[in-house]
């Protein structure tokens, strides 16, 4: 009722000012001079950016990023799209196999700015995704987040300052290296990084994707998976993988969360163990004589 007021007002003043002005003269199409509205923008996190928090679900409203050269706890890398069958269905759930295609893009991802496998140092990738509301309306992004850790033990997020682009280029402090296992009985309890220099029973030898089993068929495949590091172990100390090679040295090896596993993550990462003598120096390339049978 307000409107047709006020366009009843106006025309009377058009008609009281004829005198001075031109009357203005409608097309009678009500709808042709109102301007088009912009269509409404779903939120899309930003990429290259790092954040003071780190959250599975982002929500625009609570959406913040700090400049990569003060504190934080992560970084965001790399912002993909759900495409397909996952981008027709319901929000994957972080933990579920749908996430798989979004884990191995950030993983492709994370190992071209790093300049290596974040699997072999103190980082941690993780997916964050839409809310749910975001999701119903529209939104199929997911952001990958890549994060510096405390150790191979506790590989919660740590603050760090600076970018992690070009981070595992060349000699870094964040590579596993050597360590010292710390042990209940035995069974292991933690892995104490050292300086290879240092007195130390284990060093990392690398990583090796596993193949695609459940986590359940993974939890029985200890002997698989000690193959496998065995093999990484010949090749680093450049040693015979033949039936003298459990007298030179054993294995530890770390695998993804039961989390990261149903992701699509199947990096193992391997460790030569030196049961019976303490090592003063990096087994890389050491050959029969550096590491020999006992």
């Amino acid at each position: 009722m307000r409107r047709w007021l006020v366009a009843l007002v106006l025309a009377g003043a058009a008609v009281t000012m004829s005198g001075c002005f031109q009357q203005h003269r409608a097309d009678g199409d009500l709808v042709d001079d109102w301007p088009v509205l912009p269509a409404p923008q779903l939120f899309v996190p930003a990429t290259g950016s790092c954040l003071p928090r780190i959250t599975p679900v982002v929500q625009a409203s609570t959406y913040d990023t700090v400049d990569c050269s003060r504190s934080h706890l992560a970084e965001a890398i790399h912002v993909g799209v759900f495409t397909g069958a996952a981008a027709r269905g319901p929000r994957p759930e972080p933990g579920s196999p749908a996430l798989r295609p979004a884990r191995a893009e950030c993983d492709q991802r994370a190992r071209e700015v790093l300049g290596g496998d974040w699997h072999s140092a103190r980082l941690t990738l993780n997916i964050a995704l839409p809310s749910m509301t975001a999701w119903n309306s529209g939104a199929r992004w997911f952001r990958c987040d890549l994060s510096e850790t405390d150790s191979i033990d506790n590989t919660r997020p740590v603050n760090r300052t600076g970018s992690l682009r070009g981070a595992m280029i060349g000699d870094n402090p964040l590579s596993h290296r050597c360590f010292d296992p710390k042990l209940i009985g035995k069974n292991l309890n933690y892995m104490a990084p050292v300086l290879c220099s240092e007195p130390h029973r284990a060093e990392f030898v690398g990583v090796y994707l596993e193949r695609d089993m459940t986590w359940e068929q993974f939890t029985k495949a200890n002997q698989q998976v000690h193959r496998r590091c065995m093999a990484l172990i010949a090749s680093f100390a450049e040693v015979p993988n033949n039936a003298d090679l459990p007298y030179r040295a054993g294995s530890i090896f770390y695998p993804p969360s039961e989390r990261e596993w149903e992701e699509g993550d199947r990096g193992i990462r391997c460790f030569l163990w030196s049961d019976d003598r303490k090592l003063t120096r990096s087994m890389r390339g050491a050959g029969p004589e550096g590491l020999p049978t006992i």
